[in-house]
């Protein structure tokens, strides 16, 4: 399993990560104030701004202080960790 750090010492299983998207447009929010509400939302941006939603395989939506293009090159590089 390879983890990706998103911010904050938080890290993510890779695999699991089916997109990570930017949270301004309007599906986005929608998408994660659905999450908030059924128990499925992860917050790990430390009370920082939201700059990106990582949407998981199983449902679940985790909210980061990185950009989206800082997660997607932790993942394919050098940063990624096997576990």
């Amino acid at each position: 399993m390879q983890l990706v750090n998103i911010g904050f010492g938080n890290l993510v299983a890779a695999d699991r990560v089916v997109a990570i998207v930017s949270p301004e447009s309007a599906p986005i929010k929608r998408l994660v104030s659905e999450a908030r509400d059924e128990g499925r939302l992860i917050d790990a941006t430390y009370g920082r701004r939201t700059r990106a939603v990582l949407i998981t395989d199983v449902g679940y939506v985790i909210l980061a202080a990185v950009q989206p293009e800082t997660v997607a090159q932790r993942m394919k590089g050098s940063e990624a960790r096997e576990v």
